[in-house]
């Protein structure tokens, strides 16, 4: 990755790893179609350079986002794959889904595999027991030097 923000914020952190283009597109297919050879993301993902692809392999490896299963030795061949911490971001990918569904292309549905109905995103407060829009949401800050960052008065 060339650019970060270098800001002590979560959201500019998680930009900082996933924010470069076609990033959140790998995770999505390794996500939705799961386990992939370079091959076959390249193939899903018209428009790719191969050089691309592999630096947003590498950026999403060397942050324990995916990991490789090598199938075979020579020449090396990888089998790659979600790890834990990148298949919790499947809740940024509905919620983008979400967002470009009511915004920009109605015509993909985050469906649950069980039984095959559409399923939303929500905020929810476990302490009122009760869903919370968006515009009742604000950012708490833990430490001083992220507030003052970003403009805010801690």
């Amino acid at each position: 990755m060339t650019k970060e923000y270098h800001l002590p914020c979560p959201v500019a952190k998680t930009l900082d790893i996933v924010g470069d283009r076609w990033t959140l597109l790998v995770v999505r297919d390794l996500l939705m179609l799961g386990p992939r050879k370079y091959v076959d993301l390249a193939q899903s993902l018209k428009g790719i350079a191969p050089n691309v692809l592999s630096d947003r392999l590498k950026v999403l490896e060397s942050n324990g986002l995916i990991e490789r299963e090598f199938y075979e030795q020579h020449p090396p061949r990888a089998l790659y794959k979600l790890t834990k911490k990148g298949a919790d971001l499947s809740i940024v990918l509905q919620a983008l889904l979400k967002w470009g569904n009511k915004y920009l292309y109605d015509g993909v549905a985050a469906v649950h595999q069980t039984c095959g109905h559409k399923t939303k995103v929500v905020t929810y407060c476990e302490q009122c027991d009760e869903r919370v829009p968006g515009r009742e949401l604000t950012m708490k800050f833990k430490r001083r030097e992220a507030a003052l960052a970003l403009g805010r008065t801690p």
